[in-house]
């Protein structure tokens, strides 16, 4: 395969990890102001909302409130964080730095750079989870090792919610529009995917349609994994994070490609 200056294209493994590694390189120029925040989050929620409602509430599914909270909070971490990259972030890459231009002057296809920034929102989401888990784990709120896999499942949250924010940013012809996504879509899903009180206590209505947020499922197999405790249903999740992610990422790159090669 060869680009239009009639240079032969790198394997796809490397052009993938190239656009990965210009991520990092980016990230990490400022690493202690993006990376304090994912330590520093996590305390804050637990003791507002933790110690303060914790302390009212009964055990929830055989665990006290604070566990049952800790063992949701990674995939919030992942999900905000690769949702804001592939947003706000793609957006601007997108539209006023005109970076992909740019990087499509490389022997790159436009596939490479979304895929590459998929896998990268990937990685932040691993680290975010990572984060988060530390910060519990210093509390004795969640078990150990165990919860270490919740980084596993961190990386399939960022990777999810990035091909979700990508296809949501192919529509969108204004930065202000993102409000609606963050406000309408991902804040509510913070309160009703079993994060803060599990999904069984919704309304019986409401309980199906909580099966169809992405967050559910990583949140779910978050904590099956951190108590060891497996069932069916955690088939259904893996299926569900995989035909979501192939799906969404189709569609989003499909789209933004047009708005790139024109």
């Amino acid at each position: 395969m060869r680009n239009n200056n009639s240079q032969p294209y790198p394997v796809f493994l490397i052009r993938l990890s190239s656009v990965w590694y210009r991520h990092f390189r980016v990230y990490t120029k400022s690493l202690i102001s993006n990376g304090l925040p994912a330590f520093l989050e996590p305390l804050i929620f637990l003791a507002g909302i933790g110690l303060g409602m914790g302390t009212y509430l009964p055990r929830m599914q055989g665990m006290s409130y604070l566990t049952f909270l800790a063992t949701g909070l990674p995939m919030t971490a992942a999900m905000f964080t690769s949702s804001f990259e592939c947003s706000y972030g793609t957006f601007i890459r997108l539209e006023f730095d005109k970076t992909y231009e740019g990087m499509l002057t490389a022997p790159l296809l436009v596939r490479d750079l979304f895929i590459g920034e998929i896998l990268w929102c990937g990685t932040k989401g691993m680290f975010f989870s990572l984060a988060v888990v530390c910060i519990v784990a210093l509390f004795g709120l969640v078990p150990m090792p165990a919860s270490f896999c919740a980084c596993i499942i961190g990386f399939m949250a960022g990777v999810m919610f990035a091909s979700l924010s990508l296809f949501i940013t192919s529509f969108v012809s204004n930065i202000n529009h993102f409000n609606f996504y963050f406000t309408g879509f991902l804040s509510p899903m913070f309160f009703f995917s079993g994060v803060v009180f599990p999904i069984q206590n919704l309304p019986k209505a409401l309980q199906p349609v909580a099966e169809f947020f992405p967050l559910t499922h990583v949140v779910r197999l978050c904590r099956g994994i951190d108590l060891w405790s497996f069932s069916v249903t955690m088939v259904w999740d893996f299926l569900f994070i995989a035909a979501f992610c192939v799906l969404s990422a189709s569609f989003a790159i499909s789209r933004l490609k047009k708005r790139l090669v024109l």
